[in-house]
């Protein structure tokens, strides 16, 4: 799908069946691939077949880099149409197993919000919570949603602020607050005869698509290009050029570290780290009709991976190996970088 056609113009099972020939192209990116073409299936209303393909990637789930994703929104499919029991069942199993991922915990807990389920959809985007923010640190920008989605249901709750609710109010950077995008009392306004409550509405849906169409500019991180030891040796050695950019793996793996902090610093959300292989950034470079030699292909390589969806978040979340692949915590290795 071209980032310039608009949603309404795209035929979702053409699109589907691109992405499903895709994945037979590049079985290495099959999850994100076929990921991608169920959510264009949800969109074309054909849920029965987003679920084969949902089952597809299940069959084998030790070959997933995030099964517990693949359930989730298997579940929210499941549910759309009449599938309740089975969907509750793949809800309580990601719940009971606590995936390290923001992610399968957002997409639970909305799915259980959206039917009305708002005490389980409160207590779904607490437990994520609970498990994946570290008091004292800024949380990850892939967290946001779980604290976004339960300041929402605390709000049609009644509940009072609490201090994530706080930290949530500040992590929102659109132009209205989030106590009043999320105030319960906002359906009322869309009925009403004052000009001033219309226009205020208005103004909040505006906020709203701005959020989301924020959200829908940034598909995939911004990705910085990680060579493991023995893929840039191999790279050196091929294309010796390259060692100007190379000088040493310990120098690459600082300079990623170092420009992932860099870019978080500048506000830059989104930050993640796809690993390359010689043999895929050579195919890429035949494919781009140039040299691996060529730095100025490299960004480009890390893009394309990336939207393959390829990319890990940065940093990695509390307790998780460090993504450069030394076995140790994150916090033990390069997140003691300073």
């Amino acid at each position: 799908m071209r980032p310039d056609t608009p949603a309404e113009n795209v035929d979702h099972t053409a699109e589907a069946a691109r992405l499903e020939r895709s994945a037979g192209l590049y079985p290495q990116d099959a999850e994100a691939l076929l990921l991608q073409a169920a959510a264009h299936l949800e969109l074309s209303g054909d849920r029965p077949a987003a679920t084969a393909l949902y089952d597809r990637l299940l069959s084998d789930p030790a070959a997933l880099d995030n099964p517990h994703l693949v359930r989730a929104l298997k579940a929210s499919n499941l549910w759309e149409y009449d599938h309740e029991a089975e969907a509750r069942a793949i809800i309580d199993g990601i719940r009971a197993t606590a995936p390290r991922d923001a992610a399968p915990w957002v997409i639970v807990a909305e799915a259980l919000e959206a039917h009305d389920e708002l005490e389980q959809a409160h207590e779904t985007f607490t437990e994520g919570a609970r498990l994946l923010l570290t008091d004292g640190e800024e949380p990850p920008y892939a967290t946001h949603p779980l604290l976004f989605g339960r300041h929402r249901v605390r709000r049609m709750l009644g509940a009072d602020h609490d201090a994530w609710d706080t930290l949530a109010d500040g992590l929102s950077t659109g132009p209205v607050p989030l106590d009043e995008l999320h105030d319960p009392g906002r359906v009322w306004s869309l009925g009403s005869d004052n000009p001033a409550e219309l226009r205020a509405e208005i103004s909040r849906l505006r906020a709203e698509l701005g959020t989301y169409r924020e959200a829908l500019s940034r598909p995939f991180p911004v990705a910085v290009l990680h060579w493991p030891k023995q893929e840039l040796t191999e790279l050196t050695d091929a294309y010796p050029s390259l060692t100007a950019e190379y000088p040493s793996h310990e120098a690459h793996l600082a300079t990623i570290e170092s420009s992932l902090r860099e870019l978080a610093t500048s506000g830059t959300p989104n930050l993640g780290i796809v690993t390359g292989t010689v043999p895929s950034y050579e195919a890429f470079a035949a494919s781009e009709g140039t040299t691996p030699a060529d730095t100025t292909l490299l960004p480009q390589y890390a893009t394309t991976l990336a939207a393959r969806g390829r990319a890990v978040a940065w940093p990695p979340q509390r307790g998780e190996a460090c993504w450069c692949g030394s076995g140790a915590p994150y916090g033990e290795c390069h997140g003691t970088q300073s």
